[in-house]
């Protein structure tokens, strides 16, 4: 069996796996090809592959030979035509908003596996692809808004006065949450989160923040770890409180997603307009739409009242080493399950997690959440 790394977009400086990471294939006799310069943006050069074993080759060989196939991001319609009958990709697809995307894989009997859809359980832990990039994401987030924040992090006494510490607010307690308020707590903010599921007080207040809390939320507690829609009049009292949290804040890292929806919008017009001058906001949700009006992914603009909102939905590509080492991590503890020791695929559905993040297969999409949204 042959299994090659594809070269990423252009914007896009992670790679599926690093070479120390390939190599771990070829110890269960798998043939491991790279396509020549996809580790470069993410410090891995050709002659680190070709070190551990490992054979550079062009776009159109992998495209064409490969039995296996991983790239983070979604081939084009024109490259899938490329692939051998059979073939099997493995990344990061969002099938629930590229489903149409997905049935035309499945009439190609391409084999696809999303890993933004594996299971949140305890055993599929260490192949979960969303949380080690959402911690990278928190982390480079609040170090984003301390060089965009014109003022200091902590409280400082001097002889020229008194610094206020920086009020943070953070949206959304999740990894990529619970992470920015470890790191802004590590400058010396005060900090405020916000979530819908009561369940993470406990954590957030370990970590040194205040959560705000909301009464009326739906329960979430079946919907796999992920978010989920809330009622009408929820919404309104969240924003309410959300909007006095605001009036206080300095900065505010909004992570609130909800898997094949548009992210929520938290952050009215007129919360943005409450803001002081100078303040920031760090939307992490703009892939989806983002969490305030304004917001447009890869960019960021500066309101009439002097509110810098920077959108961008790949934080963890700015450390592109470690996001790949932790990516990669996740790939290799996911392969145990589908490759056995003599190098062979085995695609095992009766287990959860394979299962769980297989979205075509056989000439068919067989994930019945993107089969949902194809009726």
């Amino acid at each position: 069996m042959i299994a090659s790394i594809l070269k990423e977009p252009k914007e896009e400086n992670r790679v599926s796996l690093l070479p120390e990471q390939a190599e771990t294939l070829l110890k269960k006799n798998v043939e491991v090809w790279v396509e020549d310069g996809a580790g470069i943006s993410a410090f891995a050069s050709n002659e680190a592959y070709i070190a551990k074993g490992i054979k550079v080759v062009n776009r159109q060989d992998i495209l064409q030979q490969s039995d296996l196939i991983f790239s983070i991001n979604t081939l084009p319609s024109n490259e899938i035509a490329s692939l051998k009958t059979n073939a099997v990709l493995i990344g990061v697809f969002q099938p629930l908003f590229s489903f149409a995307t997905m049935k035309e894989w499945a009439s190609k009997n391409i084999s696809s596996f999303s890993l933004d859809t594996i299971p949140r359980t305890t055993r599929a832990q260490s192949m979960d692809v969303l949380s080690s990039q959402a911690n990278i994401a928190g982390y480079r987030a609040v170090l984003l808004a301390s060089t965009l924040f014109p003022r200091y992090f902590p409280m400082f006494m001097t002889a020229a006065g008194s610094i206020p510490p920086a009020k943070v607010l953070i949206l959304g307690a999740g990894v990529a949450g619970l992470q920015a308020i470890a790191t802004a707590k590590r400058l010396g903010a005060v900090i405020e989160v916000f979530d819908t599921r009561p369940a993470v007080k406990e954590e957030v207040m370990s970590l040194g923040a205040k959560f705000v809390e909301v009464e009326g939320a739906a329960d979430a507690s079946k919907a796999g770890g992920y978010a989920v829609e809330q009622t009408e009049e929820y919404k309104q009292k969240q924003q309410a409180r959300i909007a006095e949290a605001v009036a206080k804040a300095d900065i505010i890292i909004t992570t609130a997603q909800i898997p094949g929806k548009k992210a929520p919008i938290l952050l009215t017009d007129a919360m943005i307009a409450s803001l002081k001058n100078g303040s920031v906001i760090i939307d992490l949700a703009a892939a989806t739409g983002g969490n305030t009006p304004l917001t447009k992914n890869n960019e960021t603009i500066v309101t009439t009242n002097g509110v810098t909102i920077l959108g961008n939905s790949n934080l963890p590509g700015g450390m592109p080493f470690d996001a790949s080492k932790m990516y990669g991590k996740n790939v290799i503890n996911f392969l145990q399950l589908i490759i056995t020791k003599e190098g062979a695929l085995n695609l095992n559905f009766e287990d959860d997690i394979v299962k769980g993040c297989c979205i075509t297969y056989n000439g068919e999409v067989v994930s019945d959440r993107v089969k949902s949204l194809l009726v």
